[in-house]
């Protein structure tokens, strides 16, 4: 039986080493779709982590329970369930960016990310540590919602978390950036190719960062490695 995985490695893999819009590329009808601003993406992603996190947790809890033939079953209406719930609290609460965001609330039960890692963890796993890989998933996508917005709204429309009180109150007023009414922004950055270059550009820059982290790592090892010796224990003279 494999060694279960650390807290630190589950947490690593939602943020950044495994995550699901900048690794896996699931989700991305939400992703592209609603991160017209930085504050829909962020009522987006909080929708989908709280179903993410409720979700696991359940099916770690009934994983003993199911049979393996009707188990895909039993996690997409667990996860409807929980979307549900989601989608009424949403519209009670928070009813402006509800109409905001419209049908893309009910379908994060299509969102493979979510079915995804109940299969593929919370299935296998105990109930903690289903839990912060709800957790951990949920908010490394949210995060590339709120960046991948907060781009496209500013870059569009000179503008960063405008109507943040839809989703956190009155009091999240002062929290919206302008650079004013004369701002020329570029159009496309809101328009539906804006969303494809932008995450295009995030998975780029995520990659170069992996490779010169992985670069200096490799330079860090050669260093530490020791000097090599001839059979006779002396440091091998240098050629010429």
């Amino acid at each position: 039986m494999a060694a279960p995985q650390p807290y630190g490695s589950i947490i690593g893999d939602g943020f950044w080493n495994n995550n699901q819009a900048l690794v896996a590329l699931l989700g991305l009808c939400p992703l592209l779709a609603t991160t017209t601003s930085a504050t829909n993406g962020l009522g987006m992603g909080l929708a989908t982590t709280a179903v993410l996190v409720l979700s696991n947790v359940t099916v770690s809890l009934i994983r003993d329970l199911v049979r393996p033939e009707v188990r895909l079953p039993v996690f997409v209406l667990v996860i409807a369930s929980f979307v549900t719930a989601v989608e009424l609290t949403v519209q009670a609460y928070f009813y402006e960016l509800y109409l905001v965001l419209g049908l893309f609330i009910p379908l994060i039960v299509t969102n493979c990310a979510i079915i995804g890692r109940a299969e593929a963890f919370a299935s296998k796993n105990r109930v903690d540590r289903a839990l912060l890989d709800g957790i951990a998933m949920g908010l490394g996508f949210t995060l590339v919602l709120v960046v991948l917005g907060g781009m496209r709204e500013f870059i569009g429309q000179g503008t960063l978390f405008y109507q943040a009180n839809l989703l956190l109150g009155d009091a999240a007023t002062g929290l919206s950036l302008s650079l004013g009414e004369g701002f020329q922004g570029a159009l496309i950055a809101i328009l539906p190719p804006g969303a494809f270059i932008g995450l295009g550009l995030l998975i780029a820059l995520k990659n170069l960062i992996d490779k010169r982290v992985k670069r200096r790592a490799s330079v860090r090892a050669a260093k530490a490695a020791p000097a090599p010796q001839s059979s006779g224990g002396v440091a091998a003279p240098a050629a010429g």
